[in-house]
């Protein structure tokens, strides 16, 4: 073919045909920012094989910076030696669906992976998910921990989807646990064990968990230490909703959820924030193995279904009769220190109110990620300790 002859608008569509029909392999390859992975995926033939022939999926390809920043962990040194942890690794970073940049908005998206596996890091119908969102111009994708990794270069098409190259590895989700830990919230944590119910909280798949904060719990603490064991297993399971992995995008205004301890909570919004009965939600989408946690400012009572004010605020106390005795927190005394800790304040997403989706990710920042990504909105990319510790303190229970 005589490229020469050819019209300005045909050499571009021979050019994006060309691009299109590009191998998984060549695409990898063809890139040095993706050296580290290339060789990772190519150390397992089966893997590597199976998403060659895969169709309609995206791959969400740490770069080699994002690979040496996480190996200076002993964790990930471990992980790399492990096939079976490191392939359900993998295998988190790749989404049912082919997703471009302009398909992900300031509205948070939650797209199902390949970590599918039942396991506890994935005990949620259809796979395990990561949250994409838009906030400002970069095109971010949060996983477990709240943990956030940037896109540095977006749509790299090949035969099977298309690849976004992003500045962090994922994190696959922590149990309700071992999360609760990260985020300080020791007397949920600390309630639970104390009403045996750790068990089944980590086990029953897609569950969506209401958890109060600690200050939620402090406010009730002259009542609330003084409950017999069944009254207070009442009042957690009341937080817990069965079968329903309730993301911030799935609860409307007026809608009504049935707690597993049987009651109706219902879901209100003032003014753009989402309340649980009477208690606000104050960080949504945090990404745990079998469903959704979103923690709340205060504690719900099974039999109290008040409902916020309109001009609220905050949450608001459901049990009258109790007050704060200082501020000793509740059910804490003997909780393990987590290896590491998340601040919700800056973790969580904060879109803009921009409706445009992420294209043109890649301008100005495919070679130099660590400065591309400072486009992002306040909140931290995955570190290489928060890797560690839901890869190889959590994960490695997982998936072994």
């Amino acid at each position: 073919m005589l490229l020469k002859n050819l019209p300005v608008a045909a050499l571009i569509g021979y050019a994006l045909a060309q691009e299109e029909s590009q191998s998984l392999n060549a695409t990898l390859t063809g890139n040095s920012q993706l050296s580290n992975l290339t060789q990772l995926l190519t150390a397992d033939p089966s893997l590597i094989n199976a998403l060659s022939q895969a169709d309609n999926i995206t791959i969400l390809a740490p770069s080699n910076e994002a690979f040496s920043r996480a190996a200076e962990q002993p964790a990930f040194q471990a992980l790399t030696s492990d096939p079976q942890l490191l392939s359900a690794a993998l295998l988190y970073h790749i989404l049912n669906g082919t997703i471009r940049a302009d398909d992900i908005t300031n509205t948070s998206t939650f797209a199902p992976t390949y970590l599918n596996s039942n396991t506890a890091a994935s005990n949620v119908t259809g796979g395990q998910v990561v949250e994409a969102v838009v906030q400002g111009n970069q095109t971010s994708f949060y996983s477990g921990l709240l943990s956030r990794a940037n896109v540095t270069e977006a749509d790299l098409n090949f035969t099977g989807g298309v690849l976004h190259i992003i500045d962090s590895i994922l994190v696959p989700p922590a149990n309700i646990l071992d999360t609760a830990s990260a985020f300080n919230l020791s007397a949920f944590r600390g309630a639970v064990n104390a009403t045996n119910l750790a068990t089944t909280l980590t086990s029953t798949p897609d569950v969506t968990i209401f958890a109060p904060n600690n200050e939620a719990f402090t406010n009730i603490n002259s009542e609330i230490t003084e409950l017999d064991t069944e009254t207070l297993a009442n009042i957690l399971a009341h937080h817990v909703i069965n079968g329903t992995v309730g993301y911030s995008t799935d609860l409307e205004d007026g809608q009504n959820l049935t707690s597993a301890f049987g009651q109706n909570i219902t879901i209100t919004e003032r003014n753009g924030t989402v309340f649980v009965n009477q208690a606000k939600v104050v960080t949504p989408n945090i990404l745990i193995g079998n469903g959704v946690l979103h923690i709340i400012d205060a504690v719900l009572n099974p039999q109290n279904a008040s409902t916020p004010d309109e001009g609220a605020s905050s949450g608001a106390n459901a049990y009258p009769s109790a007050t704060r005795s200082g501020n000793e927190v509740p059910f804490t005394s003997g909780q393990p220190t987590p290896t590491t800790t998340v601040d919700p304040s800056t973790a969580a997403p904060t879109p803009d109110d921009s409706e445009e989706g992420g294209e043109g990710q890649g301008e100005g920042q495919g070679e130099g990620e660590g400065e591309g990504s400072g486009n992002a909105a306040a909140g931290p990319r995955a570190t290489g300790a928060a890797v560690g510790y839901a890869m190889m303190g959590a994960a490695a229970v997982w998936f072994l």
